[in-house]
């Protein structure tokens, strides 16, 4: 068989950097359900009327297709999930008779998306989102509480070694009541042009203003001139945009109800972990089902990586006739932080393997001895293994050293006929009894640490 050719976009860790990933996975899991999230996990597949509901998508979206289908075949109109929003507004309605309200959600998964892989980018990755829906209504402080859960998230993630993140926090009621009061209608294409700023530079993002948004030059230099706005608090923020605004002629009684929005977010937030949120009126998030706050996360030193959390406000993605679901929720692109964690050396697995200890064997006359501490061992909780052959101790140490598994046990090798285990990392060598002995706390799993 010929040596296979890699799929780009498909990452596959190797086992150390899949470590990393499940403990990412892991810490992520406890900050949400610390808060009271309940973990679901929706179905891969999704109508296609369903995915295409939002136009930029359509380019991106898997078709699930049989080999062997007829024309029209059973699973036609079927396409891979490229995010786990809209399976969830589905899941919403589909069960919403057996849900309680506000229902808090957790959902990790794996979603698919026919984009251009680059760096931290993929067609298959992980996602890990929590989401607040109300049934008819939903109180502002779930923004606040939303925001806070991914803050918890990624202090916890420091724990790892992952950088500071900041929360980067916009409001599309202020926005787009700003634009709207330049006198430009299409705020969608606004949005959408602004949502390019950081890729492309201001002078692109004016020329796109006036092509695709209708622009004069002078709404176009508004535009990035308010979009330029950032501020740690929300007294600066409210100062801020009343100076712009007021210098471009919009009134305070157009954009003030969402300036006080997003100045009340950003200090409460603020409030419960300090310093992790800033408003941004740069982030637009282009989907247009976001109407409330919208939220971007950036890693402090990693800038160049984009945002690895982002989310908003929506009321009315979730919908049956004229009764909605209006929900705000978030979203950690995992398989872009751990990427970045491997492919930059920020974080690294102790070992690859989860064996704590690696059971020697004598003779193979006497492999039945080692199976049972190996079993005993485990009863007790200590991930193990058993040397795959009676080699000569000296090489069984060396596979155990070359798989990364701190311990060997020989069983009798004491001169009074005990069991001893070595640590083969400082050469310490105790005699131990597989019914009591344990390893250090810190040598019994695998973990992710600083590199």
């Amino acid at each position: 068989m010929a040596r296979p050719t890699p799929l780009s976009g498909f990452p596959e860790w190797l086992p150390e950097g899949r470590v990393v990933e499940q403990a990412v996975l892991d810490t992520l899991r406890r900050v949400f359900e610390l808060h009271g999230f309940a973990g679901i996990e929706t179905r891969a597949v999704e109508p296609l009327d369903q995915l295409l509901r939002k136009g930029e998508t359509s380019k991106e979206v898997y078709v699930l297709r049989r080999l062997q289908a007829e024309e029209e075949g059973s699973d036609a109109g079927l396409g891979l999930h490229f995010d786990l929003t809209v399976p969830f507004a589905r899941y919403v309605l589909e069960h919403a008779g057996k849900l309680h309200f506000p229902f808090r959600r957790y959902q990790i998964q794996k979603v698919w998306r026919g984009e251009r892989p680059q760096d931290g980018r993929f067609r298959e990755f992980y996602q890990a989102d929590i989401d607040v829906v109300g049934d008819g209504e939903l109180a502002f402080h779930h923004e606040v509480e939303v925001a806070v859960v991914v803050a918890e998230g990624f202090a916890a993630l420091r724990e790892l070694g992952v950088p500071p993140a900041r929360l980067l926090v916009n409001d599309r009621v202020l926005v787009e009541a700003l634009y709207r009061g330049l006198g430009l209608d299409d705020v969608e294409a606004v949005l959408r042009c602004i949502d390019k700023l950081a890729k492309i530079g201001p002078e692109a993002t004016a020329e796109l203003l006036r092509t695709e948004a209708g622009a004069s030059q002078e709404q176009a230099a508004a535009c990035l001139e308010l979009a330029g706005i950032a501020a740690d608090d929300g007294a600066a923020l409210l100062a801020r945009v009343r100076e712009v605004a007021s210098a471009r002629g919009v009134a305070e009684e157009v954009w003030g109800a969402g300036a006080e929005r997003l100045a009340r977010l950003v200090d409460e937030v603020n409030a419960r972990v300090p310093g992790v949120a800033s408003a941004d009126l740069a982030i637009a998030r282009g989907l247009d089902y976001y109407t409330g706050s919208v939220f971007e996360t950036v890693l402090e030193g990693h800038e160049d990586l984009g945002s690895i959390c982002s989310g908003g406000r929506y009321d009315a993605l979730a919908s049956a006739g004229s009764h909605t679901y209006p929900g705000v929720g978030l979203s950690f692109g995992v398989s872009r932080i751990v990427s970045r964690l491997l492919g930059a050396g920020l974080v690294g697995a102790t070992r690859a393997v989860p064996s704590a200890v690696l059971v020697a064997v004598t003779d193979e006359e006497s492999r039945a001895a080692s199976e049972a501490v190996a079993a005993t061992l485990r009863t007790r909780g200590v991930p193990c293994e058993v040397a795959p052959s009676a080699a000569k101790f000296g090489k069984q140490i060396r596979h155990a050293d070359r798989r990364g598994i701190p311990f060997v046990w020989f069983c009798g090798a004491g001169e009074d006929g005990t069991d001893q285990v070595k640590d083969i990392r400082s050469g310490e060598q105790v005699t131990a009894d597989a019914a009591e002995w344990l390893p250090p706390a810190e040598d019994l799993w695998p973990r992710a640490v600083r590199t």
